[in-house]
């Protein structure tokens, strides 16, 4: 199957990939949850976007590998359908919020049987503050490196000042975020077809 050069909402393929998008903040009104939202409209035609919440899963026990609890199972379960994973993050003291972690980790067990395996991925990292987030863009990586996740390198995706990219309906007012959000989504697009050709 052939992947062409293509403009923006034309990939030249006609199979939708399936996209879990793993927030990384609790928080209602994050940003992070925002940015998916966004990416998801400003997505290529090949790829729909959904968030794989978090918030339920309880703290991994590997007590609890014999038999565990069904929202483990259910976030497995929907990491392993999914084409691809897109993590979205923030930073708390430098690195990714421990709800992140812990959904990298059940979602990593049992031994042996990883959700992650194989997926292609990307991080975006986000922060009011002056630093993008790039911290803890970069300890996610090491996790991933580890599961096996084949994440996209460039376009790297570290946004400072959060605060100012959204309006009070939640969608971006920044245009040149929105841009680079684009590019950011269409690039990935393209990673999660050339990485299907194998």
């Amino acid at each position: 199957m052939k992947c062409e050069t293509y403009e923006r909402g034309e990939i030249g393929m006609s199979e939708k990939r399936n996209i879990a998008v793993i927030v990384g903040s609790l928080r209602k009104e994050s940003f992070c949850r925002k940015s998916a939202l966004a990416l998801a409209e400003l997505a290529p035609s090949n790829l729909s976007l959904s968030i794989a919440e978090i918030g339920q899963l309880s703290m991994y026990n590997q007590d609890l590998d014999d038999a565990p609890p069904a929202e483990w199972l259910a976030f497995r379960d929907t990491i392993r359908a999914a084409d691809g994973v897109l993590f979205i993050t923030p930073e708390y003291n430098r690195s990714v919020p421990a709800c992140l972690k812990n959904a990298v980790d059940i979602g990593s067990r049992p031994y042996g049987k990883s959700a992650w395996d194989g997926k292609p991925g990307a991080v975006m990292s986000l922060t009011p503050g002056s630093q993008g987030a790039f911290g803890a863009n970069h300890h996610l990586r090491q996790s991933l490196v580890c599961l096996n996740v084949l994440t996209m390198q460039h376009p790297e995706a570290y946004f400072s000042n959060a605060s100012t990219y959204f309006g009070a309906d939640g969608k971006l007012v920044n245009e040149e975020t929105k841009k680079y959000f684009t590019r950011f989504i269409e690039s990935y697009g393209k990673w999660v077809e050339r990485l299907a050709q194998k």
